[in-house]
């Protein structure tokens, strides 16, 4: 299996500081401050980037599944929010909501519900993330 990369590069002190994130395929290079993390300053951040792994890896996960159980989804679209918030000393990623939404034929709630469940416990960056606590609003469309 391939080995992903990605490198940061922080120049300065914490508050008047910057950086900048490059993921190592070159699909993605932005930078980020303290402002653009601890704040809501225009950019990114890493956990900003964390969910959106964790959404693309739910949705792959949910669409993977779905498929070997013989449905096939028409889409699979997730929103992950990721919650930084002060603990103690320091700062801590302390639960993510994955919100999805998926068109699927001939598949009941309470099927499609198992799936999303699953898909949540065993993708790789819900793995990952093990001792953050997730939650997932699953809706089905017609």
């Amino acid at each position: 299996m391939p080995v992903r990369n990605a490198s940061a590069r922080w120049e300065g002190d914490l508050k008047g500081g910057s950086g900048s994130m490059k993921m190592g395929s070159g699909a993605y290079e932005g930078k980020y401050s303290f402002g653009t993390r601890f704040q809501e300053d225009p950019g990114t951040n890493p956990e900003e980037l964390i969910a959106a792994a964790h959404a693309g890896c739910f949705s792959m996960a949910l669409t993977a599944g779905l498929g070997r159980s013989g449905f096939s989804p028409e889409s699979v679209s997730t929103q992950a929010k990721a919650h930084l918030e002060k603990v103690g000393e320091g700062f801590q990623i302390t639960r993510i909501e994955l919100v999805t939404v998926a068109k699927v034929a001939d598949i009941d709630d309470a099927t499609f519900q198992q799936h999303a469940t699953g898909a949540k416990e065993n993708c790789p960056v819900s793995k990952a993330l093990a001792g953050v606590e997730i939650s997932l609003d699953a809706t089905l469309e017609s």
